[in-house]
């Protein structure tokens, strides 16, 4: 089980454009996920509190969450996801390959 969520507890069910970026010492990296109309943000009563990323681990979070509109409705999310560390970075690619698994994603490294 891997799922992003926007709210605890409700799981958002569009899959993501993700985009990765790293150092060239490995040392910190950045996560960009790009949501096209999430039902995080359809949905009636939910409140978008950060960017959490769950599986059998536990949770990763961000609170860099940026909603975009389109002539006043809602038409997408972006979310940044931070390593600081190899560490962090290591622990966030075991989280993606779960989700990718279970999602049919794949990698294109650039």
């Amino acid at each position: 089980m891997a799922e992003v969520q926007f709210a605890r507890g409700v799981a958002e069910e569009v899959i993501p454009d993700v985009r990765l970026t790293r150092s060239k010492d490995g040392s910190n990296g950045t996560a960009t996920f790009y949501f096209d109309y999430p039902q995080a943000l359809s949905e009636d009563g939910v409140e978008v509190t950060g960017m959490y990323l769950v599986d059998e681990e536990g949770e990763l979070v961000t609170r860099e969450v940026k909603g975009k509109f389109i002539n006043g409705e809602p038409a997408g999310i972006e979310a940044i996801y931070v390593m600081k560390s190899v560490e962090d970075w290591d622990r966030f690619m075991r989280f993606m390959n779960r989700y990718a698994e279970q999602n049919g994603l794949g990698f294109t490294k650039s």
